[in-house]
């Protein structure tokens, strides 16, 4: 059955933070022959929190996950054919094993235009998932994926790896952005706050960390940095993860050196572990964990349309996607996002696709703006 012979599910967001957000909701979560299990789940295997990459051939993607709640890294697919299918588990170094927690896939470029492949990880050796006493890893690879180095310690303490890296100043440096605990906060063992790493060898060194954004009170998150149009200013889209307000957003105006007070995002992004792409017509399409208090899609995976200024301008957007139904609740939505070249946006994510006994899955759907627009309201 074709994607077009489906009946799309429009409705309309309400949320509780005030006002309704006046967006369409297109329901893509029923379409099988969209999705593409990468990873099953079974009754006593948890997959877990993928990242993907997509190389500059157009058509070779890796994705990375983990075994187990914030579990240990080590399994890695590639796929030829833009993520149609996925070849077995590929070989990674033993050690892998023994870092844990959402790895993040990269390909980075130096000033001399050596482009490697990075795996960062939440943690090494010595760590817990929660509080977390260990440091960020990584493994780099020389040729495109084909091997990789074992993990090794980049001294950096951490809760997530790099959620976001961007390149500033002309590509001059690289600047990263991820939560770590509060430095020397004996209280609260569990504080998030942001924290930026920079980077002016293509990634294999990075700086301390400096924090660009503590809030007392609130536990910010996973950081997705997305440039705006005119390329002059970098907007951060912020998890808040104690639930007493809704996303936020900074901006920068000077290549990541300051940051903004935080601002509250749109209702319709509110949400968790926000994942941005360009369409090529300009729109952005951005991929997270709905969290919105009283969204329909509150918990599912879903994607947002719209323009980067109805983002700093405080509107809604255009519509929303229903991309993947979790039937764990709000156990879902850390996604990877790909722009294929013919258009195509290439969404992964871990979640329970199916109700019974086994566990989340890693999980891809695919979806084009020209299908989701034919189904808007006239």
């Amino acid at each position: 059955m074709s994607f077009l012979s489906h009946a799309l599910f429009v409705t309309l967001l309400i949320v509780a933070s005030g006002r309704a957000a006046d967006l369409p909701i297109i329901d893509l979560s029923s379409q099988t022959d969209r999705q593409v299990i990468i990873a099953q789940g079974t009754a006593d295997l948890y997959q877990g929190h993928p990242t993907t990459l997509l190389l500059p051939d157009g058509h070779t993607v890796f994705c990375v996950w983990t075994q187990g709640h914030g579990g240990p890294c080590g399994p890695m697919k590639r796929s030829d054919d833009a993520g149609l299918t996925w070849s077995a588990l590929l070989p990674t170094p033993d050690n892998w094993k023994t870092s844990r927690n959402c790895p993040a896939l990269y390909r980075l470029t130096d000033l001399q235009g050596i482009s490697r492949l990075f795996v960062f990880a939440g943690q090494g050796p010595g760590g817990t998932r929660q509080p977390d006493n260990g440091t960020m890893q990584r493994s780099v690879s020389l040729d495109e994926g084909k091997t990789w180095s074992p993990m090794e310690s980049l001294d950096l303490p951490c809760v997530m790896p790099f959620c976001s890296i961007t390149a500033v100043d002309e590509g001059k440096k690289l600047i990263a952005l991820t939560n770590i605990r509060r430095p020397g906060d004996t209280q609260d063992l569990y504080s998030n706050v942001l924290a930026q790493s920079e980077s002016t060898d293509g990634g294999l060194t990075w700086s301390t960390f400096r924090i660009i954004a503590d809030e007392p009170g609130l536990k910010l998150a996973e950081p997705e940095v997305i440039r705006s149009p005119q390329g002059d200013q970098l907007l951060c889209l912020i998890r808040e993860n104690v639930r007493t307000q809704p996303a936020h957003y900074l901006i920068s105006n000077d290549e990541g050196q300051s940051w903004s007070p935080l601002h509250d995002l749109p209702a319709g992004l509110h949400g968790d572990r926000h994942k941005a792409r360009y369409a090529p017509d300009g729109r952005l399409v951005i991929c997270f964990r709905d969290t919105g208090r009283s969204s329909p899609t509150k918990n599912h995976f879903v994607a947002w349309v719209g323009r980067y200024e109805d983002i700093v301008g405080g509107r809604d957007g255009s519509y929303k996607i229903k991309l993947l139904h979790s039937h764990k609740g709000a156990d879902c939505g850390y996604p990877g996002l790909e722009l294929l070249p013919d258009g195509t946006f290439l969404a992964t994510t871990y979640v329970k696709l199916h109700p019974g006994v086994e566990k989340n899955s890693v999980v891809s759907t695919r979806f084009t703006l020209a299908e989701t627009d034919a189904q808007l309201p006239p």
